[in-house]
């Protein structure tokens, strides 16, 4: 074998350096493929296979006092489970809080999500001044 000059036991560690960060980037690739997709409230039609899980994410305004929830008719629990909600910031709404609502999806087949942001949430909760509803079909496929 020719000698390049580097010593055998430096040549081993950039070989195991290399295989790392080529692990480390697949990692980083397979975990961005698989994480939960994120539909955003304009996105009213949403399409996910049994066994996906995704999330809405809405505008959120705590301080506000109002709330989001899965408003009646409530979806098909045959074809969609809520799986919680968390907070979070990105992007819009303008003061950068947003709030995701988490759902998996059971079986194929049709059903659609109504989400209300609303205060007191009880009956007549839609009609409350502020309150908010968004309007989804799930294709369970």
């Amino acid at each position: 074998m020719e000698n390049s000059g580097i010593p055998g036991g430096a040549r081993k560690l950039v070989t195991v350096v290399a295989i790392a960060a080529l692990l480390i980037a697949l990692h980083s690739v397979f975990s961005q493929l698989s994480a939960p997709t994120v539909y955003d409230a304009d996105d009213t039609e949403i399409t996910v296979s049994a066994g996906d899980s995704f999330s809405v994410k809405v505008p959120d305004d705590p301080a506000g006092g109002y709330r989001w929830i899965i408003a009646e008719p409530r979806p098909d629990p045959a074809v969609l489970k809520a799986a919680g909600t968390h907070g979070g910031t990105g992007g819009p709404p303008p003061d950068g809080t947003a709030r995701y609502l988490a759902f998996e999806a059971v079986r194929p087949g049709r059903t659609d999500l109504r989400l209300l942001r609303c205060r007191r949430c009880g009956t007549g909760a839609a009609d409350e001044k502020g309150a908010r509803s968004l309007n989804f079909r799930v294709t369970v496929g």
